[in-house]
């Protein structure tokens, strides 16, 4: 199977899944929690074929200049992570760019060393989450800062080692250091121009100025595909495969694109197997197959011709709110597509 390698990282083995879903059990004082859901996708893959690609593109494509904003740079970390590294009440820290999650998460132990902690003077919990099926605190971050960007202060749900265990492929090893997930209340909230080829992020600073991201995109001949938010919070962007239309979630915490087995077999194309397997949040292994998909399109974009992962996606990943999707568009088809995530604009601008 043919998995994109990003730049300064090694794409040895890929995720475990995970689902979760954050309800909110009470709130104190006046402060009001939202209610938010999250769902994930991670596979692990025990044999793969690595492709590197080169980083390509044009000067005016890299400019960290954008009137209007202001540019965060991102880099890249083994297994296609995409890493902001930001400043939590003034200690460095680094978080995994997820337009998956619906909020930031922090290591618990993590968060504890930053100064974050649950309990917040005379208050005992700011509130609590269930993730997992298991209650979980939130803390207050007096202060998020990314390079000369500021967030200002942010509740963050704080995720305890135990349960961190089953999500620590997708946040990497000790080494990596990844301290939690930047999701997208963020980047909604400041219209976060995300690109995935020249690793960096441009958030609003001036709501007032109109976004010229479209037009930049068009004059370089990228396709622009509409961005829908699903009541669950994903954001969708249509597909068709053969000719038949269906949704894909676009993930940039989703280490690879991988598509739903049933709708594959039901579209008359051919599976290999493979030695690789994927284990969800249950700890169910399931088996990865491959498939050779000639005339995938995004919006109106036609995927160049390739072999795509191919597994039986748990329902969490295939129902988004009343949508149904037939996958997931990950970080590795993200990056070779050129793939500029507009939340201005709420368009996906592919090339």
């Amino acid at each position: 199977m043919d998995v994109y390698r990003l730049p300064h990282g090694n794409v040895m083995s890929l995720p475990s899944g995970r689902r979760i879903d954050f309800r909110m059990r009470r709130s104190v004082s006046s402060l009001k929690i939202p209610r938010v859901r999250i769902r994930r996708l991670g596979i692990l893959f025990g044999v793969l074929t690595i492709v590197p690609i080169a980083i390509c593109g044009a000067a005016s494509i890299r400019s960290t200049q954008l009137s209007g904003y202001k540019a965060v740079p991102v880099h890249y970390r083994p297994l296609n992570k995409m890493i902001m590294s930001v400043n939590i009440d003034g200690q460095p820290a680094n978080l995994l760019v997820d337009t998956g999650a619906n909020q930031i998460i922090l290591d618990a132990t993590a968060a504890e060393s930053l100064g974050v902690r649950p309990s917040q003077h005379r208050l005992t919990y700011i509130g609590l989450t269930e993730i997992n099926g298991q209650l979980l605190p939130m803390a207050f971050v007096r202060s998020l800062t990314a390079g000369s960007m500021s967030f200002g202060s942010s509740l963050v749900a704080l995720l305890p080692s135990g349960a961190r265990s089953n999500l620590s492929s997708r946040w990497g090893d000790s080494r990596s250091r990844v301290n939690g997930v930047l999701g997208a209340d963020i980047l909604v909230r400041h219209k976060a121009v995300i690109n995935c080829r020249t690793q960096f992020i441009f958030l609003k600073t001036d709501q007032s100025r109109p976004s010229q991201i479209t037009a930049f995109a068009l004059s370089e001949k990228f396709t622009k595909i509409p961005l829908r938010r699903e009541e669950n919070g994903a954001f969708t962007v249509p597909c068709s495969i053969h000719r038949q239309a269906g949704r894909l979630v676009v993930d940039t915490g989703g280490f690879v694109t991988t598509f739903n087995e049933a709708t594959v077999k039901s579209l008359g194309i051919s599976l290999q197997s493979t030695r690789a397997s994927a284990r969800f949040t249950s700890g169910m292994g399931r088996p990865i197959s491959i498939g050779q998909f000639n005339d995938l399109m995004i919006g109106d974009f036609k995927v160049p011709a390739a072999k795509f992962g191919v597994a039986m996606l748990p329902n969490f990943v295939l129902a988004q709110g009343n949508t149904r999707s037939v996958g997931i568009l990950g970080m590795d088809l993200l990056y070779k597509a050129r793939a500029i995530i507009d939340f201005d604009s709420m368009s996906l601008f592919l090339k």
